[in-house]
């Protein structure tokens, strides 16, 4: 997969797996990895498919409606390639902490759906429920924060809600922030993420 590795200051401290939205590539949420800790290592990546000269991470019928064979594969790949850059930069594969944004979000909550307690922590900015037919693993240990907007027409409330409820059925720990915009990254949304990790892993 196409991405980027910045290695951090402090080998005590997670690396980011970055997970960008619908049109952005993998240089995109390497400013919001700093600001969350300016210690930790860096891996941008950017989504193998493309839908009108946009990458994405997997592919989608139509708006909200996901193409879930393809899901799964992606999905499968990206939970892959994390082993992959483990081994290939040297950093610590049981201190990894995905953040992802909208489309980035998507995978990032299916890699739990589907693949299960993956990574040590997720930041989740406005991720929509990936699917509702699969079995979700024992996500117990797993620390999860989500961003949501009251008037996100994107990510409607109900996706949000349900999200952290299958999660949190799951075994999941799970913090919700809400702000009252809508899809974009707002300054207090990343203020709050930034204290929960700091609560939760620093």
């Amino acid at each position: 997969m196409e991405h980027v590795f910045v290695k951090g200051t402090n080998d005590a401290a997670p690396t980011f797996l970055l997970l960008h939205g619908t049109g952005g590539n993998e240089q995109d949420l390497l400013g919001l990895g700093r600001e969350y800790d300016s210690e930790a290592s860096l891996l941008g990546v950017r989504g193998s498919e493309v839908e009108n000269g946009m990458p994405r991470f997997f592919r989608r019928l139509g708006m909200g409606v996901f193409d879930l064979d393809n899901l799964s594969e992606r999905t499968k790949e990206l939970a892959a390639f994390i082993d992959e850059a483990a081994a290939q930069y040297g950093f610590d594969r049981d201190n990894v902490i995905v953040v992802g944004y909208s489309n980035g979000a998507n995978i990032a909550a299916n890699l739990f759906f589907e693949v299960g307690n993956i990574v040590k922590g997720a930041i989740l900015h406005h991720p929509m429920i990936p699917r509702e037919d699969v079995e979700i693993p024992d996500l117990t240990g797993l620390n999860v924060w989500i961003g949501a907007g009251e008037n996100d027409q994107m990510t409607p409330v109900e996706h949000s809600t349900g999200l952290q409820k299958y999660l949190e059925q799951h075994g999941a720990s799970v913090d919700v922030f809400w702000h009252q915009h809508g899809h974009q990254l707002t300054m207090d949304e990343v203020n709050d993420a930034k204290a929960w990790y700091n609560k939760n892993f620093k």
